[in-house]
């Protein structure tokens, strides 16, 4: 079955998202009296095709990984004199500008869209309320503690963990000052902590920033009784079934599901001994973790899970907007999501951030399919991520992409006449090494998170 929701949310994502993104440029091109010759979603051998009454050919092909939209161009094919008029390079440069931005923009229209629906729909979260804090860890150092709740991050105010765990991002691999907002239980004024950041989670694959400060998120307590296991986990390995219960390790009593994750985490790679209760019977079981993650950021992992609980009413808030303030809320959540894109873009270039952070199509098809399972809301903020990934990369200055096409544009307006052929032709050739390169990369990630 997950199988089939991959497959499925990996097609309509991507062909939601390039249809909208084609459709972006195909619309203005239209509207500038460009001819367009064909509008194709997916590449390779045609699937369906047609024929609207202004002679455009519409194509959805086999290969589902990316559009096009063909114009009428003199520096492709030979145009008649009479279609001299519709072509596109004949256009003057601000129109040919605005159709190259049209579908980025698109995108990022799309992506507002989807976050306007999301805020009217709704959304339970978990209030940000501290659990633990690691003796001598940043959060303790900064007088955090446990049962505080984290009301904003860096002047931005925040109402679950989630967005708490955005604006850290944003922090990765940056030295300075880190401005938290908390208010103490049953309290109503907020007071600042400054925690102090060094080069922090620099370069670190699989960044975990709550974790990495040393806050553990209030949960209610549960019992450590296993409920489902990793196949290729440690645990499973060790013979551990559904239905145990872990007393303790090495020789430390668990009360809770919550103190056995914190132990495992800071012992990757080594062996452990757990005190297991199964049928009635008690014996300790000897395994080794699995480690993961790098740097600062390596755990440990045991491969098990437990049953969830019901969580308190007063732990929870439900966060819903009208369809006016909703409009103010997605636009905010487009530009905030496509700032921290492009920082992310920026901080992978300087190092500040792993490239083994970048995704390829593997990625992106299991978050497609783990989503879709989830449900509509989750979809949606996903098809909005992606959007904005999509305008946002499309819009970096690599010839090939909009963005590198723009670059070319923008030169000529500024100095009254367009680059050499030679030039621009050696710019599509670094630009196709440029995207070549970066896919590879991506896909090198993908299957190594295999």
């Amino acid at each position: 079955m997950s199988a089939l929701y991959m497959i499925l949310g990996t097609l309509v994502a991507l062909g939601v998202l390039v249809t909208f993104h084609e459709f972006g440029h195909f619309w203005v091109a239209r509207r500038c009296g460009v001819k367009v010759l064909r509008f194709s979603v997916g590449f390779g051998t045609p699937l369906l095709r047609w024929h609207d009454r202004h002679g455009t050919e519409f194509v959805v092909a086999a290969v589902p990984l990316g559009g096009y939209v063909k114009m009428l161009d003199e520096r492709e094919a030979e145009v008649p004199a009479e279609l001299l008029g519709q072509s596109f390079n004949r256009k003057p440069v601000g129109q040919r500008i605005a159709i190259v931005a049209a579908g980025p923009i698109a995108n990022f229209l799309l992506a507002l869209l989807f976050f306007w629906v999301l805020a009217m729909l709704g959304s339970q979260q978990v209030r940000p309320v501290i659990g633990t804090v690691a003796a001598d860890s940043i959060a303790a150092q900064a007088g955090l503690e446990s049962g505080q709740e984290i009301v904003s991050v860096d002047g931005e105010a925040v109402s679950g963990w989630n967005q708490v765990n955005l604006q850290l991002v944003r922090r990765l691999g940056e030295s300075g000052t880190l401005l938290v907002g908390v208010r103490e239980e049953g309290a109503s004024t907020e007071q600042p902590r400054e925690l102090q950041l060094n080069d922090w989670l620099k370069g670190v694959e699989e960044p975990d920033p709550i974790n990495a400060l040393g806050i553990t998120p209030w949960r209610p307590a549960i019992a450590p009784v296993l409920a489902e296991l990793d196949p290729k986990g440690p645990a499973q390995a060790a013979g551990l079934k559904p239905g145990d219960r872990l007393l303790a390790i090495d020789g430390q009593a668990l009360d809770d599901w919550q103190q056995l994750v914190e132990r495992v985490r800071k012992r990757p790679a080594e062996r452990i001994t757990l005190s297991v209760e199964s049928q009635g019977e008690v014996r300790d079981v000897q395994l080794t973790l699995a480690a993961r993650g790098e740097g600062e950021a390596r755990s440990g992992y045991l491969g098990a899970g437990v049953k969830g609980v019901e969580w308190p009413a007063e732990m929870l808030r439900e966060v819903r907007f009208g369809p006016l303030d909703a409009v103010t809320e997605a636009a905010a959540r487009t530009w905030s999501m496509s700032l921290l894109t492009l920082d992310s873009l920026k901080k992978m270039l300087l190092g500040e951030l792993s490239v083994k952070n970048l995704s390829g199509p593997i990625t992106i098809a299991k978050v497609a399919g783990a989503s879709a399972q989830s449900g509509v809301g989750d979809f949606l903020n996903f098809l909005a991520y992606l959007s904005i990934s999509l305008g946002v990369l499309n819009l970096l200055p690599i010839p090939v992409l909009d963005g590198g096409h723009l670059l070319f544009y923008l030169i000529e307006l500024a100095r009254g006449r367009p680059l050499s052929e030679r030039v621009q032709a050696w710019g599509v050739q670094i630009g196709i090494s440029l995207v070549v390169g970066i896919m590879l990369l991506a896909l090198v990630n993908d299957l190594s998170r295999l």
